[in-house]
């Protein structure tokens, strides 16, 4: 499949893609945020892929491994973010990421660490190794 570098679904296949939600609201693809799961708990980070009565399709990382990639990254390790899907029932809370005050962003946090646009990486993510 090609990879536009403007289209956030560019890993769905076309069945899959229709199946997901692209309206209005705060959960849009390509926008930034954190996931808190359940069943085990976990908490994600990333840019929306799709979201759907059935789940949420992200671009990211588990947030345990921030640190590791960010290190990764700022070395020019090859990596690369992962896509994956979560059932809304493990779903129990997401968040936009964005700075709250003095506190920076993941997004800001992530720039500031690796010099590297999150966008650039997660969002037009159509390489397979940055």
């Amino acid at each position: 499949m090609s990879h536009s570098k403007n289209n956030p679904h560019e890993e769905l296949s076309p069945r899959r893609q229709n199946d997901f939600h692209t309206g209005t609201g705060p959960f849009l693809p390509g926008e930034v945020v954190l996931i808190t799961l359940n069943m085990p708990r976990e908490k994600y980070w990333g840019a929306v892929l799709g979201i759907s009565q059935a789940g949420l399709a992200i671009r990211g990382l588990d947030l345990n491994s921030f640190e590791d990639f960010s290190r990764m990254v700022k070395n020019g390790e090859p990596t690369t973010p992962h896509s994956v899907f979560f059932p809304m029932h493990r779903v129990e809370r997401a968040e936009i990421d964005a700075r709250n005050g003095d506190i920076p962003s993941l997004q800001e946090r992530f720039f500031q660490k690796t010099g590297h646009d999150f966008i650039e990486l997660f969002v037009q993510a159509g390489q397979p190794n940055l």
